[in-house]
Formats: C-alpha cells, sequence, structure tokens
C-alpha cells in the first residue's frame, strides 16, 4: 500500500514496475540524469524539458513516482522530484549502477 502521496515503500517495489519505468526512453534519460546529480538532489519536472507536452511530462513522473523511482517533494506552490537512490539501491542492487554506465 502505497504512502498518502502514491510513493510505494521499498519493500512494495517491484523490479518489473520499475524496468517497466525504465524501458521508456524519456523516463531512463530522467533517471540518468539524476545519478549524474549531487546525491539528494531536487529538480522540478520542467527543468529537464522533455520534448513532450506538460500532460504527458507529468505522466512519465507519475509513473516514476509510482515505480519507487522517484519521491515527489511537495513545496506549497511547487513539487521537485527526487531520486530514491539510497531505497532503490537497498532493494535491487546494482540496478541503477548500470544505468549511470550506460
Amino acid at each position: 500500500m502505497p504512502d498518502d502521496e502514491g510513493h510505494p515503500f521499498p519493500e512494495e517495489m517491484d523490479l518489473r514496475t520499475v524496468l517497466h519505468a525504465l524501458a521508456d526512453p524519456l523516463r531512463y534519460g530522467v533517471i540518468a540524469r539524476f545519478l549524474r546529480e549531487p546525491a539528494g538532489a531536487e529538480r522540478t519536472c520542467a527543468s529537464f524539458q522533455l520534448p513532450v507536452s506538460k500532460s504527458t511530462t507529468s505522466h512519465h513522473f507519475k509513473v516514476m513516482r509510482e515505480a519507487g523511482l522517484l519521491r515527489m517533494v511537495d513545496h506549497g506552490n511547487s513539487r521537485t522530484a527526487v531520486l530514491r537512490r539510497e531505497e532503490l539501491d537497498e532493494r535491487f542492487p546494482g540496478l541503477l549502477d548500470l544505468v549511470a554506465a550506460e
């Protein structure tokens, strides 16, 4: 059961769901860019300048959130995303290292 904002707990993260989220080139690129950022970096969805509509960008971030890749942080009038690296490394050791190495 995800938390109130739709983030799955680490033990609920499913490898197939994570791989499905990473299968899309745009989402894969977002995660790869997060991996080049300092740990805990927060970015807005718009800062990635994905070549799709705003609603499609929101959909991509929802898929990544629901898979457990990202945590969305509410700042009142805006939201940012943070890679859940520590939790993902614990749940799926080496997965993000493979993404970073590509």
